[in-house]
């Protein structure tokens, strides 16, 4: 006689319908499939592709000479400068608004969660005049600032505070639903168990959240030496000074005798770019094969 378990299953059985009655036909899932590769090629991989061959097309040793321009190496160096301090800043505030917001509830949490996505909703254009407004020579705190000689708009603090703004929401954006979906479980057993607030933290919290963390990080870093519309505000295009690499390519590009180098320097993002796509995949892979062997 069949008990009740057998009868859930039945019930269960019934009522879960088959792969193969929601499949589509095998025409539609072609179509979508040759449709998608299609936009891929036109809009991402042959892009890339023209990057690359204007880039070489004069020859390696153009290409190389291209990084002898100083100013081409100067606005390298400013990129790389302003992703230093930018991406462990908002390393530092994604993992702090993301306890604060998966782990607590408190009073103007939507609230909070909201102003996390505000540059996602900002113009990058927008958030540049921000500052601008704010520090600027005719600014809020721009007549103190420039009697105190100090710069903040057109100079790399401004640079790395527009920076920082257009890619916070990213870490915390990645951790939040992460620490939501994990719970306060394994904290609440290790607190009971002695161990004190940090160490909870790295014992526990860190390496649960790891992977979430790394995927933040790298599309952190990869917009932060990206920027170009908040940044271009508050730059003040000052060659050998105030140009990143975006900033320093759209310069080169408008010049015809510089037209190699333009596309030298874009194919030094583009890198980026595949770099970044790379990680991500490992990550994902690496996230994936973990998560198979704890079920196991």
């Amino acid at each position: 006689m069949a008990g009740p378990t057998s009868s859930l299953t039945q019930r269960a059985r019934v009522f879960v319908p088959s792969r193969r009655a929601i499949a589509e036909p095998t025409w539609v899932r072609r179509l979508l499939i040759t449709v998608a590769l299609l936009f891929m090629t036109a809009f991402l991989v042959l892009p890339l592709v023209v990057v690359f061959v204007e880039a070489f097309g004069a020859g390696f040793k153009v290409y190389i000479d291209s990084f002898t321009n100083p100013d081409i190496w100067a606005a390298i160096k400013l990129t790389l400068l302003t992703a230093v301090i930018a991406v462990p800043l908002n390393t530092i505030f994604g993992v702090a608004a993301a306890w604060c917001v998966a782990k607590y509830q408190f009073r103007g949490r939507s609230l909070l969660v909201t102003l996390i996505d505000l540059p996602f909703a900002v113009s990058p254009v927008i958030s540049g005049l921000i500052y601008v407004l704010i520090f600027g020579r005719q600014g809020w705190f721009g007549p103190w600032l420039f009697d105190h000689d100090i710069r903040i708009i057109f100079a790399v603090p401004g640079i790395v505070l527009a920076t920082v703004f257009v890619t916070f929401p990213f870490v915390a954006r990645e951790l939040i639903p992460l620490m939501e979906a994990q719970g306060n479980d394994e904290e609440f057993a290790a607190l009971t168990l002695g161990a004190s607030g940090w160490q909870t933290f790295w014992r526990v919290t860190v390496p649960n959240i790891k992977w979430g963390l790394f995927y933040g990080v790298i599309l952190c870093n990869a917009r932060a030496m990206g920027e170009f519309g908040a940044v271009s505000v508050v730059s003040g295009h000052f060659a050998g000074k105030t140009m990143t690499l975006p900033l320093e390519i759209e310069l080169l590009y408008q010049s015809p005798d510089s037209y190699a180098t333009a596309f030298a320097g874009a194919s030094i993002l583009c890198l980026l770019a595949l770099v970044t796509l790379v990680l991500k995949n490992f990550i994902e892979w690496r996230h994936a094969r973990a998560s198979a062997d704890e079920s196991v």
